[in-house]
């Protein structure tokens, strides 16, 4: 499946501690469009409403071929689709204080799926930790001296 649209700052911001392959409710000119490349996943996040998921602050772009879609709305919430077992697991697991269900990636193959990360919130002076060994290991690897 081809990657057309991801999160970065999903890695950033959380410490993922599982993955879940989720399908999406779209439109036919919906699809067209995540085929394209013209998803947006920036700012968005995944809610349980009334036990279902929904994918919310997502944008996808108009299809730039489709007429008569003078009121379409770009950032409008979409169900998303898991089955039973996968969301009793996911319902039991957000109830833990400080863990969050985030799109991570949309994948476009037969049909297209979006990728959601189960992850806790990292704190200001774990990402400056992380940044620390970056930079570390990329001056090891360039064999530069200290």
């Amino acid at each position: 499946m081809k990657v057309v649209g991801q999160n970065r700052r999903a890695t950033y911001d959380y410490e993922i501690i599982d993955t879940f392959d989720a399908g999406i409710m779209l439109l036919g000119h919906e699809v067209k469009s995540c085929r394209t490349g013209n998803v947006n996943l920036a700012g968005s996040y995944v809610s349980l409403v009334t036990g279902a998921p929904v994918l919310k602050g997502a944008t996808i772009a108009k299809y730039q071929y489709a007429s008569g879609l003078d009121d379409y709305e770009t950032g409008r919430d979409r169900p998303l689709l898991l089955s039973a077992k996968e969301l009793k697991k996911l319902q039991t697991q957000l109830l833990e204080k400080g863990v969050s269900l985030i799109p991570m990636k949309v994948l476009a193959g037969k049909h297209i799926k979006v990728v959601l990360g189960l992850g806790k919130g990292k704190k200001r002076y774990d990402k400056r930790q992380k940044k620390k060994e970056q930079d570390v290991t990329r001056k090891l690897q360039q064999g530069v001296d200290y």
